[in-house]
């Protein structure tokens, strides 16, 4: 009588994008968008077959940004690693499969903690959660740890991540805006390929079995904010959720083409100091409600005291949150070129109150000043971060109606750098009424200095 073998599967892709994580040839690969999109699950099944691949040779290690939330990637790991014969090394978090492969488990709360992984060596790399991290740093010095030198082995850099959290624009303007999904993106700096493979609820059918109820919890935690259920329930990369402007920024009535400004009308600028991370400047202009002429020749007023971004300046290397590192004075110097390009008379207006600070015996607002630039005190007194979020959420707020009742705020379609960071800014975790100053906020903090101050003072 013959035995009876019966296998049991530990393992198995979903179709469609976790066929497509674990199949791709493509090195670095970003993958995920909405929530419940199988994302911690795929990279775990993806290390098991690059393991039993490549064996003693295989070496990972996976990255979450605290340690609290490993717990769940250990879950996972559990229930798919010890049916394998792997061993969990508790005190040192790492897995030891019987083929000699093994993967570790990390937190990276510090990009400057990525420095301790220099000189070690990992065939496959994930970070998940990847919009958790402020900025693309400790990504970036550890793709140098992707390498083998043992054996002629293909290398991994799995990435996920879902729309929302302080490394937002810089993940989405990586991986998202480039190309559309599944199709290959050229990275001429580090000489590779990467890609992002979307993946929503409806990739996930196990979950959609299993909890069949599970998205009407996603939709009902958003509150009937319907941009917050775009990015939880269908990934949209357009908004951010639990955003500081979320819920009041609309492109279509924010945005405005670029029209004559009124003489009557007054004109100054904003600035926010950066050198390693970005400068800004903005220079606005705020109706006294004259009346404007539009591109189209029809004529509009807005209320007294609206103000519209007309143009900006935005201190940065092309790479999200990188500044230029340009000196005041050469700062200074192609601010008055740009203001006599643009034949206005621009009057000086709120600057971060760091530049008139003395160190050393320097003072930007000083070495400005010399160049013939001046600033206002932009007021930094207690409160007066969260009241110039909520005046610009209200002037936002203001535009929703016409004809409008209160001043509002608006950009110009040029303003590519404003209308990129502005909208998108996320919440501090800790202090919802307030902006993570860990986000790419330097354009934002120019246009809160300028709402926020009112049109008068000593110009330094």
């Amino acid at each position: 009588m013959g035995a009876a073998v019966r296998e049991r599967v530990i393992f198995e892709a979903n179709p469609g994008p976790q066929m497509a994580l674990l199949s791709c040839p493509i090195e670095e690969i970003f993958f995920g968008g909405a929530r419940g999109g199988g994302k911690t699950y795929g990279f775990l099944g993806d290390w098991i077959c690059h393991a039993y691949e490549y064996g003693i040779h295989a070496r990972g290690i996976f990255f979450r940004k605290t340690n609290d939330e490993l717990d769940e990637v250990q879950r996972v790991a559990t229930i798919l690693f010890l049916p394998l014969g792997a061993i969990y090394h508790s005190q040192k978090r790492i897995w030891t499969f019987p083929n000699g492969a093994t993967l570790k488990l990390r937190f990276l709360d510090r990009d400057a903690h990525a420095d301790k992984y220099q000189g070690h060596s990992y065939t496959w790399i994930a970070f998940d959660e990847l919009t958790n991290w402020a900025s693309p740093s400790a990504l970036d010095k550890l793709r140098a740890c992707l390498r083998s030198g043992e054996a002629p082995i293909p290398k991994s850099l799995r990435l996920s991540g879902n729309p929302g959290g302080v490394g937002h624009n810089w993940v989405k303007a990586r991986y998202i805006d480039p190309a559309k999904p599944f199709t290959a993106i050229w990275d001429k700096e580090t000489d590779s390929w990467r890609v992002f493979i979307p993946s929503r609820l409806e990739d996930n059918p196990k979950l959609m079995l299993n909890d069949p109820d599970y998205w009407k919890r996603v939709v009902a935690s958003a509150n009937g904010n319907q941009c917050l259920i775009d990015a939880w329930r269908w990934g949209s990369w357009d908004i951010v959720a639990g955003g500081m402007f979320d819920d009041v920024f609309r492109r279509e009535k924010h945005v405005l083409e670029p029209f004559e400004i009124p003489s009557s009308w007054h004109i100054d600028r904003s600035f926010d100091w950066g050198s390693s991370k970005p400068f800004a400047v903005g220079w606005w202009a705020e109706s006294d409600g004259t009346e404007a002429t539009l591109r189209d020749g029809s004529k509009r007023s807005w209320p007294r005291g609206t103000l519209f971004l007309i143009n900006e300046w935005y201190g940065w290397n092309g790479k999200p949150n990188e500044g230029c590192k340009m000196l005041a004075t050469e700062i200074a110097d192609e601010i008055r070129n740009r203001e006599i390009d643009m034949k206005l008379s621009v009057a000086p207006g709120p600057a971060d109150s760091s530049i008139f600070d003395s160190e050393n015996g320097n003072c930007i607002a000083q070495d400005m000043a010399d160049r013939g630039v001046y600033w206002l005190h932009a007021d930094k007194s207690p409160g007066s971060r969260k009241a110039g979020w909520e005046k610009m959420r209200q002037r936002f707020k203001a535009a929703h109606q016409w004809p409008m009742e209160e001043a509002g705020l608006f950009f110009f379609s040029h303003c590519l750098q404003n209308i990129r960071t502005i909208p998108v800014l996320p919440r501090d975790p800790k202090k919802s009424d307030d902006v993570d100053t860990n986000a790419e906020d330097h354009a934002g903090d120019a246009c809160r200095y300028r709402v926020h101050t009112p049109n008068a003072g000593h110009a330094y």
